[in-house]
């Protein structure tokens, strides 16, 4: 007789599933990406929900297929992979999705496993991941159900999608440009944690389905309203314009009103820790940073605190007035530029410390400490130069916190 295991699947069933762990290393992508094609195909209702950039871009196959990896690798102890379940999670409340589209989803990923696998996937190997996907799906559903329960606990707090009105559009620079938002129903809503953020839901005039996209809050909490920086994605590299960021940029004005999810993200600002706080940003991943640097320096006014950004040019950083004023008052705060190619008028003007790339190095001689709570954000290659800029000058892996949408080993590996 099988014997049962914590997670209820039987010996057999963790074995098999086990067993495809070095199948789902290799052939992950493949399997996701034809799960994704699948489901689409049969339920075109879910492109509403699903972001068809990071499908055409291959983001979301790769996540889905290292979370799958990890479920497989970890089956017999899946608390092991909580942590990464939970900010799962985070995103699909944000996203609102829910326990009905869990059979959907797993009827899919046995289809895919089936279509790309072939005579590999036999009925006892689709058997196991039946099985096993049911205890996943099981744990992702309890999570986000108190997820979802915090959220309306909240004063103000809501599920879904809540019409919210835009009160001030400022530019920031030529290509970021924020937007402040404040409920329709004029009702309270919740303060977020700084470093959240929140899923703005855009039907656009033309498309057949609506767009979903997250953006970081750029402003501190309980300031009468929440407030998103958002760069304009300027076609490149053969990927077409930003559906949505241009649609914000150029249709989205004072009084038009946007439906958006309540904050969400555990990519927050540990405001029990009262060591020198670094704050690193790459172009418009100074988002997140700013909500920190703005509630630090009111909440931990003795905080040491250094922020770190980098843009290419003069032109395209955003929020540099605000934060010098910030620096100006705030003499526990030192603020630090680096533009990779400077314009003439940055260099007559010398609005830059550093011309190039952060590095290790450079970072060594503006931090003098490894002791200290290590945040960034940025693009995909300025999150791994930083990774290994920090844990080159010996900063512990427990001190460098970011958020990455995608494989963690996107930005870890060496």
């Amino acid at each position: 007789m099988a014997t049962q295991t914590q997670t209820g699947l039987d010996q057999q069933t963790i074995d098999i599933i086990k067993a495809t762990v070095p199948v789902l290393e290799q052939r992950g992508d493949e399997i996701t990406k034809v799960f994704y094609q699948q489901m689409f195909k049969n339920h075109p209702e879910l492109k509403n929900v699903f972001n068809q950039t990071n499908q055409r871009k291959g983001d979301q196959s790769k996540a889905l297929a290292a979370t799958v990896y990890a479920a497989a690798y970890h089956i017999d102890q899946l608390e092991k992979i909580l942590p990464q379940v939970k900010q799962i999670a985070q995103k699909h409340t944000s996203l609102n999705i829910r326990p009905e589209h869990y059979p959907i989803v797993g009827k899919h990923l046995l289809l895919a496993m089936k279509m790309v696998l072939e005579d590999a996937a036999t009925d006892e190997v689709l058997s196991a991941w039946e099985r096993a996907y049911g205890v996943i799906a099981s744990v992702f559903i309890d999570i986000e159900k108190n997820m979802y329960d915090d959220m309306t606990d909240k004063v103000g707090g809501w599920t879904g999608f809540r019409d919210f009105k835009i009160v001030n559009k400022v530019k920031e620079s030529d290509v970021i440009t924020s937007f402040y938002l404040e409920p329709v129903d004029k009702e309270p809503f919740p303060a977020h944690l700084p470093g959240q953020y929140i899923t703005v839901k855009a039907t656009i005039d033309g498309e057949p389905h609506d767009h979903l996209r997250q953006y970081s809050l750029s402003c501190a909490p309980n300031q009468g309203h929440y407030r998103i920086s958002v760069k304009r994605e300027d076609a490149m590299n053969q990927l077409p314009a930003g559906i949505v960021s241009n649609y914000l940029h150029r249709e989205i004005e004072v009084g038009s009103v946007l439906p958006i999810s309540a904050p969400s993200g555990d990519f927050v600002l540990d405001q029990t820790d009262e060591r020198p706080l670094v704050l690193m940003s790459g172009g418009v991943g100074l988002t997140p940073m700013m909500s920190m640097l703005e509630t630090v320096v009111n909440q931990q006014p003795n905080r040491q605190v250094y922020f770190i950004h980098a843009a290419q040019s003069g032109n395209v950083h955003a929020m540099r007035e605000a934060v010098e004023d910030i620096t100006e008052k705030h003499p526990q705060v030192s603020s630090h530029i680096v533009y990779e190619r400077p314009s003439n008028e940055d260099k007559l003007a010398k609005s830059y410390h550093k011309e190039g790339f952060i590095d290790a190095e450079w970072i060594q001689s503006v931090i003098p400490t490894v002791d200290a709570a290590f945040y960034f954000c940025g693009p995909a290659p300025f999150m791994r130069a930083m990774y290994r800029a920090l844990t080159g000058n010996g900063v512990k892996d427990c001190d460098i916190n970011y958020e990455f949408f995608g494989p963690a080993a996107s930005i870890t590996a060496s």
